[in-house]
């Protein structure tokens, strides 16, 4: 049998279009179009901490397997934390960055991270975990890391070291409802009653609300959108946001099928807008900014208008993206993400091990108590 053998990529341009989309086609944030951009535009490279890294698994001259990577000088974007095991790297003088991780830089988003073409999964998985092994010995890691991976990523990374922690985000499930008075039929009067009264506030500010899917998105609407984009990370960090003006236009060039903008006027004027990607399974919300404040519109063009479209084109799931507890009285449910992490040669295995267990108790607890808000009516 031919043995296996790796390499690694410092662009998605080196492994190529073709040869990326056979094994990353299905999933947006995946896709070769959505990495390039990233990389492209400069929002994921080396001087923003994201230097690409990708690595492939051969079998003699054909590649079987292929996992997004970065090596990482910091932890931000990421949306599993870990700067406390950063400071106490720090406060006892060692190193933990640089580090490598397999994720859709500042998207927390589960999906496809290693994907596999005629080679048995659990083969490769341990080939790509020797190889991540022997790089970070190389290239001095402090180790390697997995974020929002799918189900069947666990099942066949089960070397031993590796270390599983789990986050809390809240999605919304379609359950076949005919339009957005059917979904409100099924929650608690009470909680009807406020969605309803909140979608009321949009129209009696007078702000009218429109849909932007593909081809309707024009530059200008988009170059809005970057404009909220950047303001709301003004006002929240200080900063004009992780994403460049760039990777925007390169995504309405790139991948206009898969995004969806909607936006609010008042008195002719756009005054907020969010931007969304989606497939032909779940619509995603990802980024939301405004020049006026209104009320309740961040719940409105956020959740509200993303429920109806989904309810209106079969969408199955709405995946609002990471935290806000708020979700919950609008009909979006606690469901767990997963990470795995590897500590290569570190002298806090046992403190680590004991962390992520109290943490995964901590989170499961928190899980029930989301559980037990629920807004639907019981079945």
């Amino acid at each position: 049998m031919t043995a296996l053998t790796h390499r690694f990529f410092t662009s998605v341009t080196e492994v190529g279009q073709p040869t990326w989309q056979r094994f990353f086609s299905a999933h947006p944030f995946s896709q070769y179009s959505f990495i390039y951009a990233l990389e492209q535009s400069g929002s994921a490279c080396a001087q923003s901490g994201w230097q690409p890294y990708h690595l492939g698994l051969y079998r003699g001259e054909q590649l079987v397997a292929l996992c997004i990577g970065y090596i990482k000088s910091h932890s931000y974007g990421e949306y599993v934390f870990d700067w406390s095991i950063a400071e106490a790297y720090q406060q006892y003088g060692f190193d933990y960055y640089p580090k490598w991780l397999s994720a859709i830089p500042f998207t927390p988003i589960t999906g496809p991270r290693i994907a596999y073409r005629d080679i048995d999964p659990q083969q490769a998985a341990i080939a790509l975990a020797n190889a991540l092994d022997h790089e970070a010995e190389q290239q001095q890691w402090s180790g390697w890391h997995i974020n929002f991976y799918n189900d069947d990523v666990s099942q066949h990374l089960a070397h031993p070291p590796l270390l599983k922690r789990q986050t809390v985000q809240f999605q919304w499930r379609n359950h076949g409802y005919n339009n957005f008075g059917h979904f409100c039929s099924a929650l608690k009067s009470r909680k009807r009653k406020q969605v309803l009264k909140e979608r009321a506030q949009i129209a009696a500010q007078q702000l009218q609300v429109q849909v932007h899917q593909g081809r309707e998105i024009s530059p200008e609407l988009m170059h809005a959108m970057i404009r909220f984009y950047q303001q709301t990370y003004l006002k929240r960090s200080g900063h004009l946001g992780y994403l460049t003006a760039n990777f925007f236009t390169q995504l309405l060039t790139l991948m206009a099928d898969h995004l969806v903008i909607i936006s609010a006027w008042h008195q002719g004027t756009i005054v907020a807008a969010s931007l969304y990607l989606r497939d032909q399974q779940t619509l995603y919300g990802r980024y939301w900014g405004c020049d006026e404040q209104f009320q309740h519109l961040h719940f409105e063009l956020c959740y509200y208008q993303g429920i109806e479209l989904c309810i209106n084109e079969g969408l199955t799931t709405f995946n609002s993206g990471a935290q806000g507890e708020h979700k919950i009285a609008r009909g979006f449910a606690p469901i767990f993400t997963h990470s795995c992490h590897r500590f290569c040669d570190s002298p806090f295995t046992a403190a680590l091990t004991d962390f992520v267990a109290r943490e995964s108790a901590q989170l499961d607890l928190y899980r029930q108590q989301c559980l037990a808000l629920s807004p639907f009516k019981v079945q």
